[in-house]
C-alpha cells in the first residue's frame, strides 16, 4: 500500500478535536471524532458530510474509536440519509473485524488485510486501502485501475476507518492473546 498524502489527524478519545487529511482526490477531509460523545463527523470540500452516533445509553467501549461494535447502538448517515451498517464483533479472526454498510443500494466493507491497513470493498470490488494508527491519524490509497470513486465511497471510507480503526492481527495472534488474557 503506497500512502502518498497526509494522514487525517483526529483525536481519538480526548473530546472534540478535528483532524484534516490532504486526500488528492478529493481534497480536504475533515474528521472529528469526540469518543466521549460517540460522534463521528466527516466533511469535506468535494466529501459530503458523514456522521456516525453512539446512542446515548450505550456504554462505550475503549478497544474500537467510536465506543463500540454493536450494530444496533450505532447510526450512520451521509449527506442525512441512513445507511445500514452492520459491524463484525470483532474477535479472534480478520473477518471479524468486517465492517459492511448499505448507502442509496450500494454495498460497503470496510475489511482488515494486514495488522495495520484494511481494504475498502464497493459491491464486492476493491477501491481503496486505508490505514490508521489508532491516534486518529487516517490515510486512504484509492486504486487507480477502477472506476473513480465517488464521494460517497470516500465519505464512507474514512467515516469506517476513523470509527473503527483498521487492521488486524493474523489468528494465531490474537487466539494467543486471548489466552493470555484469560490468565492475567
Amino acid at each position: 500500500m503506497a500512502y502518498d498524502r497526509a494522514p487525517a489527524a483526529g483525536r481519538t478519545g480526548h473530546g472534540p478535536g478535528p483532524g484534516l487529511a490532504e486526500d488528492r482526490i478529493f481534497g480536504r477531509v475533515g474528521l472529528d471524532l469526540d469518543a466521549a460523545a460517540g460522534l463521528l463527523t466527516v466533511r469535506g470540500e468535494r466529501v459530503p458530510t458523514a456522521e456516525l452516533r453512539r446512542a446515548p445509553g450505550a456504554a462505550p467501549a475503549g478497544f474500537v474509536p467510536i465506543g463500540t461494535r454493536d450494530g444496533a447502538a450505532l447510526r450512520l448517515t451521509v449527506e442525512g440519509r441512513p445507511a445500514h451498517l452492520a459491524p463484525g464483533r470483532g474477535r479472534l479472526t480478520r473477518r471479524s473485524h468486517r465492517v459492511d454498510v448499505v448507502h442509496g443500494g450500494v454495498r460497503y466493507r470496510l475489511l482488515p488485510d494486514s495488522p495495520n491497513g484494511s481494504r475498502l470493498v464497493k459491491d464486492g470490488r476493491r477501491i481503496a486501502d486505508f490505514s490508521s494508527d489508532g491516534a486518529g491519524h487516517v490515510w486512504a490509497d484509492w486504486h487507480p485501475d477502477v472506476a473513480p470513486p465517488l464521494r460517497e465511497d470516500a465519505a464512507i471510507g474514512y467515516a469506517l476507518a476513523a470509527a473503527f480503526g483498521t487492521g488486524a492481527e493474523p489468528f494465531r495472534r490474537l487466539l494467543l492473546q486471548a489466552v493470555l488474557d484469560t490468565i492475567w
